[in-house]
Protein backbone atom coordinates (compact mmCIF):
# COMPACT_ATOMS: atom_id res chain seq x y z
CA UNK A 1 0.00 0.00 0.00
CA UNK A 2 1.21 3.40 -0.89
CA UNK A 3 1.92 6.04 1.78
CA UNK A 4 0.30 9.19 1.33
CA UNK A 5 1.61 12.85 3.13
CA UNK A 6 -1.67 12.00 5.81
CA UNK A 7 -0.41 8.43 6.98
CA UNK A 8 3.47 9.91 7.04
CA UNK A 9 2.27 12.52 9.64
CA UNK A 10 -0.73 10.25 11.49
CA UNK A 11 2.32 7.37 11.89
CA UNK A 12 4.84 10.46 13.25
CA UNK A 13 2.26 11.91 15.29
CA UNK A 14 2.46 8.39 17.17
CA UNK A 15 5.49 7.17 17.01
CA UNK A 16 6.65 10.87 18.47
CA UNK A 17 3.51 10.85 21.33
CA UNK A 18 3.02 14.49 19.76
CA UNK A 19 -0.75 15.68 20.75
CA UNK A 20 -2.79 17.72 18.43
CA UNK A 21 -1.76 21.38 20.44
CA UNK A 22 2.03 20.04 19.57
CA UNK A 23 1.24 19.13 15.76
CA UNK A 24 -0.65 22.83 15.65
CA UNK A 25 2.37 24.37 17.04
CA UNK A 26 4.22 22.72 14.93
CA UNK A 27 3.12 23.58 11.61
CA UNK A 28 2.69 27.23 12.48
CA UNK A 29 6.75 27.22 13.24
CA UNK A 30 6.63 25.68 9.32
CA UNK A 31 4.87 28.79 8.27
CA UNK A 32 1.40 27.09 8.04
CA UNK A 33 -0.94 28.67 10.18
CA UNK A 34 -3.42 25.62 11.30
CA UNK A 35 -5.99 25.20 14.42
CA UNK A 36 -5.92 22.02 16.56
CA UNK A 37 -9.50 21.14 14.15
CA UNK A 38 -7.59 21.26 10.81
CA UNK A 39 -5.00 19.48 12.28
CA UNK A 40 -7.48 16.72 13.63
CA UNK A 41 -8.89 16.97 10.16
CA UNK A 42 -5.63 16.51 8.43
CA UNK A 43 -5.43 12.68 10.64
CA UNK A 44 -8.74 11.34 10.34
CA UNK A 45 -9.75 9.35 8.34
CA UNK A 46 -12.97 9.06 5.93
CA UNK A 47 -15.76 6.72 6.97
CA UNK A 48 -16.89 5.33 3.98
CA UNK A 49 -21.02 4.04 4.43
CA UNK A 50 -21.41 2.08 1.70
CA UNK A 51 -18.48 -0.63 2.32
CA UNK A 52 -19.65 0.66 6.44
CA UNK A 53 -15.29 0.89 7.08
CA UNK A 54 -12.85 3.42 6.47
CA UNK A 55 -10.89 4.34 3.50
CA UNK A 56 -7.31 4.08 3.96
CA UNK A 57 -5.86 6.58 1.81
CA UNK A 58 -8.59 9.46 2.21
CA UNK A 59 -8.66 12.00 4.92
CA UNK A 60 -11.24 14.75 5.57
CA UNK A 61 -8.71 17.20 4.66
CA UNK A 62 -5.30 15.77 1.76
CA UNK A 63 -2.39 16.95 3.30
CA UNK A 64 0.01 18.28 0.08
CA UNK A 65 3.77 18.01 -0.30
CA UNK A 66 4.06 21.90 0.80
CA UNK A 67 1.84 21.45 3.80
CA UNK A 68 3.77 17.85 4.96
CA UNK A 69 7.25 20.09 4.34
CA UNK A 70 6.13 23.19 6.06
CA UNK A 71 5.34 20.40 9.00
CA UNK A 72 9.05 18.73 9.08
CA UNK A 73 10.48 22.64 8.92
CA UNK A 74 8.60 23.57 11.88
CA UNK A 75 9.40 20.12 13.84
CA UNK A 76 12.78 21.01 13.23
CA UNK A 77 12.22 24.39 14.78
CA UNK A 78 9.93 22.69 17.51
CA UNK A 79 12.63 20.21 18.67
CA UNK A 80 15.92 22.15 18.32
CA UNK A 81 14.75 26.05 18.04
CA UNK A 82 15.12 28.92 15.62
CA UNK A 83 18.49 28.88 14.29
CA UNK A 84 20.15 31.95 15.41
CA UNK A 85 21.41 34.53 12.68
CA UNK A 86 24.99 35.95 12.70
CA UNK A 87 25.45 39.47 12.59
CA UNK A 88 24.49 41.31 9.27
CA UNK A 89 22.94 37.64 8.06
CA UNK A 90 19.62 38.65 6.57
CA UNK A 91 17.22 35.68 6.92
CA UNK A 92 16.39 33.61 3.90
CA UNK A 93 13.22 32.46 2.66
CA UNK A 94 11.74 28.86 2.65
CA UNK A 95 12.69 27.23 -0.33
CA UNK A 96 9.98 23.85 -0.93
CA UNK A 97 11.73 21.07 -2.93
CA UNK A 98 9.80 18.49 -1.34
CA UNK A 99 7.66 16.70 -4.39
CA UNK A 100 6.06 13.19 -4.98
CA UNK A 101 9.23 11.79 -5.84
CA UNK A 102 11.44 13.33 -3.19
CA UNK A 103 9.21 13.03 -0.29
CA UNK A 104 10.62 10.26 1.27
CA UNK A 105 13.95 11.11 1.30
CA UNK A 106 13.14 14.97 2.48
CA UNK A 107 11.21 13.28 5.72
CA UNK A 108 14.01 11.36 6.11
CA UNK A 109 16.44 14.03 5.85
CA UNK A 110 14.54 16.38 8.26
CA UNK A 111 13.82 13.88 10.52
CA UNK A 112 16.93 13.56 10.94
CA UNK A 113 18.35 16.93 11.88
CA UNK A 114 15.36 17.18 14.05
CA UNK A 115 15.90 14.59 16.43
CA UNK A 116 19.61 15.61 15.79
CA UNK A 117 20.75 12.13 14.80
CA UNK A 118 23.98 10.26 13.28
CA UNK A 119 24.04 8.19 10.81
CA UNK A 120 24.76 5.50 13.18
CA UNK A 121 21.49 6.36 15.26
CA UNK A 122 19.55 6.18 11.99
CA UNK A 123 20.80 2.50 11.23
CA UNK A 124 19.90 1.48 14.85
CA UNK A 125 15.98 3.05 14.12
CA UNK A 126 15.98 0.71 11.07
CA UNK A 127 17.38 -2.19 13.21
CA UNK A 128 14.41 -1.68 15.65
CA UNK A 129 11.99 -2.00 12.88
CA UNK A 130 13.75 -5.37 11.91
CA UNK A 131 15.30 -3.68 8.66
CA UNK A 132 19.22 -4.29 8.12
CA UNK A 133 20.71 -1.52 5.51
CA UNK A 134 24.41 -0.63 5.07
CA UNK A 135 25.63 2.91 5.93
CA UNK A 136 26.07 3.15 1.95
CA UNK A 137 22.44 2.37 1.40
CA UNK A 138 21.18 4.90 4.20
CA UNK A 139 23.93 7.78 2.45
CA UNK A 140 22.11 7.25 -0.63
CA UNK A 141 19.02 8.07 0.22
CA UNK A 142 20.35 11.14 2.16
CA UNK A 143 21.91 12.31 -0.77
CA UNK A 144 20.92 15.77 -2.39
CA UNK A 145 18.40 14.91 -5.48
CA UNK A 146 20.60 14.40 -8.59
CA UNK A 147 24.01 13.46 -6.82
CA UNK A 148 26.25 10.54 -7.79
CA UNK A 149 24.64 7.55 -6.05
CA UNK A 150 21.58 9.27 -5.42
CA UNK A 151 18.82 6.86 -4.62
CA UNK A 152 15.03 8.10 -4.21
CA UNK A 153 13.11 6.44 -0.88
CA UNK A 154 10.88 4.07 -1.23
CA UNK A 155 7.48 3.98 1.21
CA UNK A 156 8.67 0.68 2.74
CA UNK A 157 12.32 2.06 3.79
CA UNK A 158 10.16 5.44 4.84
CA UNK A 159 7.36 2.98 6.89
CA UNK A 160 10.19 0.98 8.56
CA UNK A 161 11.98 4.00 9.70
CA UNK A 162 8.93 5.51 11.04
CA UNK A 163 8.17 1.77 12.51
CA UNK A 164 11.56 2.06 13.79
CA UNK A 165 11.37 5.55 15.35
CA UNK A 166 7.80 4.11 17.28
CA UNK A 167 9.71 1.00 19.03
CA UNK A 168 12.54 3.47 20.43
CA UNK A 169 10.00 6.22 21.81
CA UNK A 170 7.39 3.92 22.49
CA UNK A 171 8.46 0.85 22.97
CA UNK A 172 5.75 -0.97 20.36
CA UNK A 173 6.38 -3.30 18.41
Amino acid sequence: MQMNNNDKLVRLRYALDLKDQDMAKIFKLGGADLSVDEVKAMLKRVYTEDTDEFDDNKYEVTCNDRKLEMFLNGFITFKRGKRPLKPGEVEKPVVYTMNHGNGNNELLKKLKIALSMTSDDMLEVFDHAGMRISASELGAVLRKEGARNYQRCGDKFARNFIKGLTVMHRGDK
